[in-house]
């Protein structure tokens, strides 16, 4: 097995299952590129008998028909040993013909059938959601020797079809796990594994273009720096990832134009948005349809769902919270870059330094758990929230990113400030800081409101330093 970063808790799991004696059915979702295939393959590689990955929907002439799935299908039952059969005309017969292969292949030992992208084989009127129910519920679930792992990274289909079932497969899975991006530890390791030498600034500042997702990470070319790479993912003439937004969209949800839609809508604002505006500005009906492409792109990690701090009254709001679609929306579609070396030339200026900012905090709200553990409250309860208070003309407004509320009453209200070099607090800032917290005392009274600055480097001392009451570093982040 190769070496795998991260993920100890699903390969533990992944083990715990492949011995249990029982048949088990493992369901993996999670968003595109996070390394759902890569996991599996490694931990149950010396169990696999059947390995099959449907073919992908995103197809710029045409869309990928049930015969095309079906072919694909009986292609891999003939590349495990499936001989003298035609090829099947329904789900129901491939089904049959996977039932029949694995029983001649059985010899008592364990029976792993992996199939990849599952809710890519699900064509309309299919009938595959019913093929796949008989194949489980009248032959799978009685092999105390199969353990059949589906993978998927379209999100909304995996938890409608698998995890939520209300019908045939309700309760069958045994087992399910939502992976999730790396978090900048991991990237470090993973980046070292590959002999990519960044330092950890440089690997915030990855972070905070490509996200955790370990595909991205694995297209930097060792002898390049982070400006060169970028250069070469999204500005060069055929950049890999050129055309990564809308082929990932495509590929994980069925109305890929009303989610991105929503997408680009958050990314107007950090704080985000409540439903209603959502709906209202991206003209979707705010049905039952437009709950499950919410709830998909959460599952998704795509965006985030909270209520303002101190407003319990307040509806919820969703905020864009991925990484790469910030980045993506900002310098890819807001902009008609020609210039193939653009970030290698650009990346002092002014926009990219402001970028920055916004993109260091959403990089913080990632690592809530690290901030955590660096101010020595990890095993304390909390509520972690943001909040926006909107100005008028008798008040200036007010957003703070990212405030802890602890179950002893105090309350760590968290500037992050992305820097090269140590931060220093100015007069006018202080000003503004203490203002901050005089309101948040007139919100809830009750509580202790502590400063935290979460930088890259420590404060500089100086006279207004002392109004914070803790400071977590970029190092710290990497816990």
């Amino acid at each position: 097995m190769c070496t795998i970063i991260g993920r100890k808790q699903e390969i533990a799991e992944l083990n715990r299952r492949y011995e249990s004696g029982r048949a088990e059915f493992i369901a993996v979702y999670g968003r595109r590129r996070v390394g759902k295939t890569f996991l599996i393959n490694e931990v149950l590689r010396d169990g696999m008998v059947f390995r099959h990955t449907g073919l992908s929907p995103y197809d710029r002439k045409r869309k990928v028909s049930l015969k095309d799935q079906l072919q694909n299908f009986y292609f891999s039952l003939m590349r495990h040993g499936m001989e003298g059969v035609p090829m099947p005309k329904s789900w129901m017969e491939a089904f049959f013909m996977l039932e029949q292969l694995l029983e001649r292949l059985d010899n008592g030992t364990r029976q792993v059938v992996f199939i990849d992208e599952l809710p890519w084989m699900d064509t309309p009127r299919s009938g595959f959601l019913t093929a796949l129910e008989a194949f489980w519920n009248g032959w799978g679930s009685s092999r105390h020797n199969l353990c059949f792992v589906v993978c998927g990274s379209a999100t909304s289909w995996m938890l409608d079809n698998l995890i939520n079932n209300k019908g045939g497969l309700y309760g069958r899975l045994t087992s399910e796990m939502k992976l999730s991006p790396f978090t900048l530890l991991e990237c470090e390791q993973f980046l070292e594994s590959r002999q990519i030498d960044l330092s950890r600034y440089n690997i915030i500042q990855a972070y905070m273009i490509l996200g955790g997702i370990p595909f991205y990470l694995d297209c930097f070319n060792p002898s390049l720096s982070l400006a060169q790479n970028i250069d070469t993912l999204f500005f060069n003439p055929k950049a890999k990832l050129g055309d990564e937004f809308e082929r990932l969209f495509a590929s994980i949800f069925d109305n890929a134009a009303a989610c991105m839609s929503i997408i680009r809508f958050l990314a107007r604002r950090h704080a985000g948005f409540t439903r209603d505006e959502i709906a209202r500005h991206t003209g979707i009906s705010p049905n039952g349809d437009f709950t499950k492409m919410l709830k998909a792109l959460i599952a998704s990690d795509f965006i985030t769902k909270y209520q303002p701090w101190g407003m319990q009254q307040s509806p919820d709001y969703y905020k864009l919270s991925d990484c790469f679609c910030w980045f993506w929306l900002h310098f890819k579609e807001e902009k008609t870059i020609k210039e193939r070396d653009y970030w290698l030339n650009h990346m002092k200026e002014n926009e990219i330094a402001s970028w920055r900012g916004v993109a260091f905090e959403e990089v913080c709200l990632q690592h809530i758990q690290q901030i955590k553990l660096a101010l020595q409250i990890a095993g304390v309860s909390s509520q972690e929230s943001s909040l926006v208070v909107r100005g008028d003309s008798d008040a200036d407004g007010m957003q703070i990113d990212l405030l802890i509320d602890r179950a002893d009453d105090v309350v760590n209200v968290c500037e992050m400030k992305f820097t090269k070099s140590d931060y220093c607090i100015s007069k006018a800032y202080a000003e503004k800081l203490e203002k901050r917290i005089a309101a948040l005392e007139s919100i809830q009274p009750n509580k202790k409101y502590w400063l935290t600055f979460v930088t890259v480097n420590p404060l500089q001392p100086n006279a207004h330093s002392d109004i914070v009451k803790s400071v977590v570093t970029a190092n710290e982040l990497f816990a």
